[in-house]
């Protein structure tokens, strides 16, 4: 009963909930748009900062891997520390790292200030998700991670066109600057309204599970990197990928042995007792590999294919981000009214499967705007059917503490979710493109009078610019090997979409696992 008065406690009404709301959606709005805003701005930070394309990678990766090391601890730190401290906290790391990455004099000093800024950002996220549950009563939880869901499917969106403008208009530290008097407004809205619950007494030095924070580390730092660099290193062929991957599985079995037997552990493992949470976070998993990957195919296609700017780009992103962002509040009014969230979520992975069959039909070298549209549209709502059930479906049966530990899970699961899928879709997206190369070069047949004819045609264009007869053939050949490679990495583009329906039409299923009566709300909660 006590756990429950304490939730209860942190229930807030009127203006109080809209200004917690605010700052905590524009907390997760912050953190979701510094993971993709940067991807826009890495050519010009090479050309400033003299750095490798390699180099340059680590701005990406070094955050990627703070945010995931420190999303599983969140809920202990912030019971550690007291919530609105251990946030506020957060906030302003975040600010002043940002500020730090802009007068970053070279990439390493950048790399560590983004690693910084991870660590702040990543526990924006979750104690952003679990602020906004406790504000709400029970009967309005559907509507609180609607809320939420806006910042978090929005965020990735909004990165690539802001980013693309900033760099465009301005220059690149001006990516990290916009954080500053946001961040600054967040901190005081924090101090302001924010509250504390009261979840034990703090645990002393000496108690603190150090080895499950260093075998966490171990675990998903390991992971991070192989998942952000294995493509581009080959895989197992490379000794630090081999290496880290074996650590990383043995850190896994070392974690989870020391979460169970340690009496404070980091991460309570215990949690996932809760079956509709299990459920919860496979989902939360799919729904990151769903999101994350088909938010960088789009962006890559339309840029190395159809040769879009960085900000037309990203811009066609917009139109599906609003439509989720219409989406989550009547999801949310759906969830208040009783409908099961499970058919929701069956719909919403149906969806999904449509809007990458539309893709998969509707990708050539010359596709228009009017071919993506409406697809991106149909991805809009399949997003909102999905991660506003989700989300609410896996927190439902939780209470005081175990709601932010739940929060850290999916949140987690979601971030290794993108990871996976991007790591996945990078991969076969080389391998189906040579598969398909070998394909079309060996119907390219030099003898076929079509590819003569093709040949003389290119040629005589060339020669007509002033070129050889010998430079000109040459050249002639080049055309037809990009247009070949241009035609096969688009067929890789559309394999990429075929499977990643596939996998959706799959998961329809999972919803027949949830417990039937665990997700509605309890008729005395509804009274608060």
């Amino acid at each position: 009963m006590a756990q429950v008065k304490v939730e209860d406690d942190l229930v807030e009404y009127g203006y109080r909930r809209v200004l917690i709301t605010i700052t905590a959606v524009l907390c997760a709005l912050l953190e979701i748009v510094d993971t993709t805003i940067v991807n826009v701005a890495l050519t010009n930070m090479r050309g400033s900062l003299g750095a490798t394309l390699n180099d340059v990678a680590w701005v990406i990766t070094a955050y990627a891997i703070a945010n995931v090391i420190v999303i599983p601890m969140t809920s202990w730190l912030s019971q550690q520390f007291g919530r609105r401290n251990y946030f506020v906290t957060s906030i302003i790391i975040f600010t002043i790292s940002s500020f730090l990455c802009g007068n970053a004099n070279n990439i390493w000093e950048l790399i560590a200030f983004r690693f910084i800024q991870g660590l702040g950002g990543g526990a924006l996220l979750v104690t952003a998700q679990t602020i906004i549950t406790e504000s709400y009563p029970v009967a309005k939880r559907g509507m609180a991670q609607a809320i939420y869901g806006m910042g978090v499917i929005v965020g990735p969106t909004l990165g690539p066109p802001l980013g693309g403008y900033i760099v465009d208009n301005f220059s690149w530290p001006y990516i990290f600057y916009i954080n500053i008097p946001l961040g600054i407004i967040a901190t005081i809205l924090a101090l302001s309204f924010v509250r504390s619950p009261k979840f034990g007494e703090k645990l002393k030095a000496k108690q603190v599970d150090w080895l499950g924070i260093f075998l966490l580390t171990a675990f998903i730092g390991s992971l991070q990197f192989v998942l952000e660099h294995g493509q581009q290193d080959d895989w197992f062929n490379n000794r630090v990928i081999t290496f880290l991957s074996v650590v990383s599985v043995f850190g896994l079995i070392l974690f989870i042995w020391r979460e169970l037997t340690y009496k404070h552990p980091i991460v309570n493992l215990s949690v996932l007792k809760d079956g509709n949470l299990r459920i919860g976070t496979v989902m939360c998993f799919i729904l990151g590999f769903g999101l994350y990957g088909s938010t960088l195919i789009i962006p890559i296609y339309t840029q190395s294919i159809l040769g879009w700017t960085a900000t037309d780009a990203g811009l066609l992103l917009i139109p599906g981000s609003i439509t989720t962002a219409i989406m989550m509040p009547i999801i949310g009014k759906l969830i208040q009214r009783g409908v099961p969230q499970g058919y929701m979520v069956g719909i919403g992975f149906l969806i999904f499967f449509f809007f990458t069959l539309m893709m998969h039909n509707n990708m050539t070298p010359n596709t228009g705007v009017e071919h993506l549209y409406w697809g991106l549209i149909l991805r809009g709502i399949g997003l909102g059917l999905l991660f506003v059930p989700i989300t609410t479906l896996s927190l439902s049966t939780l209470k005081g503490k175990n709601i932010g530990e739940g929060a850290a899970f999916t949140g987690m699961m979601r971030q290794l979710g993108g990871s996976f899928g991007i790591a996945i879709i990078t991969t076969f997206i080389t391998r189906f493109s040579q598969e398909h190369r070998v394909n079309l070069v060996s119907h390219l047949d030099g003898s076929r009078l079509e590819v003569q004819q093709r040949v003389i045609i290119l040629q005589k264009g060339f020669m007509s610019k002033g070129f050889t007869s010998n430079e000109s053939l040459k050249k002639a050949y080049q055309v037809i090997d990009y247009s070949v490679m241009k035609q096969s990495t688009v067929l890789s583009y559309m394999d990429i979409f075929l499977y990643l329906g596939i996998m959706f039409l799959c998961c329809i299923p999972i919803i027949f696992l949830i417990k039937k009566g665990k997700n509605k709300i309890n008729p005395a909660d509804a009274m608060h």
